[in-house]
């Protein structure tokens, strides 16, 4: 089994609510974790939570520029051994009546484009080096939708079939791509958004974070095209 601190784990969008977590976890598994980033608040948040543990980059996930330039760099250091894709986005109470192009497009590019790119690039090196994983975030919106959240659910669902053609294309290469499905994640902004709601049901971050661990680890070898619904009590 290798040593973990020989690998390169990238976290997209780990300096959120649920990618702090996330980060933390694959830094503990002793991975060299390389933390994405596009606003300055979030870095700095991150900065604070993780310090000198994880590395921090300006990337946008969905400029193939950006993401090849880092894939690239990797490949020159003995290349990426896992993906967790962690961007997304939600906009909620928009009737598709209501909705602008420019609101559906940006949430197909948030919630799936940015995977697709992402994997894209980071993939075909893992498939060359024998072995790597990737996991993303989908949402268990994807399997059950509710009104007004069209885009967000159809941009998740996407990135669930996305997952599934891409564990075909590698998965005899030794790589392994999976999605998890949350229910509601327990973070600052959606306690913000429904303050009276019962948290105690949601997810921790730190659980969905154990489970994104486990996937990138040596032991899910086994798993791959899956979509694992992480629901809590929700």
């Amino acid at each position: 089994m290798t040593n973990p601190q020989t690998r390169t784990v990238v976290v997209t969008g780990g300096t959120g609510g649920l990618g702090l977590a996330v980060s933390a976890a694959i830094a503990d598994a002793g991975y060299r974790t390389i933390v994405t980033w596009v606003l300055d608040r979030e870095a700095d948040q991150a900065r604070e939570a993780l310090g000198d543990r994880v590395e921090l980059r300006r990337l946008d996930v969905t400029d193939p520029a950006d993401a090849g330039a880092l894939a690239a760099e990797l490949d020159e250091g003995g290349g990426c051994w896992g993906l967790a894709h962690l961007v997304g986005g939600y906009l909620g109470d928009a009737p598709l009546g209501q909705m602008t192009p420019d609101q559906w497009r940006r949430q197909i590019d948030l919630n799936a484009t940015s995977a697709a790119v992402m994997m894209g690039a980071l993939v075909p090196g893992m498939a060359r080096r024998g072995g790597g994983r990737v996991v993303a975030v989908s949402s268990r919106a994807a399997l059950a939708p509710f009104a007004g959240a069209s885009a967000y659910a159809a941009g998740k669902a996407a990135l669930i079939a996305l997952v599934h053609a891409a564990s075909e294309e590698v998965k005899h290469q030794g790589v392994t791509v999976n999605c998890i499905l949350p229910s509601v994640i327990d973070t600052p902004g959606n306690r913000a958004a429904q303050p009276d709601a019962d948290t105690a049901r949601w997810v921790a971050p730190a659980d969905l974070a154990a489970v994104i661990a486990f996937l990138c680890s040596d032991a899910a070898r086994a798993v791959t095209g899956a979509a694992i619904p992480v629901y809590g009590r929700a």
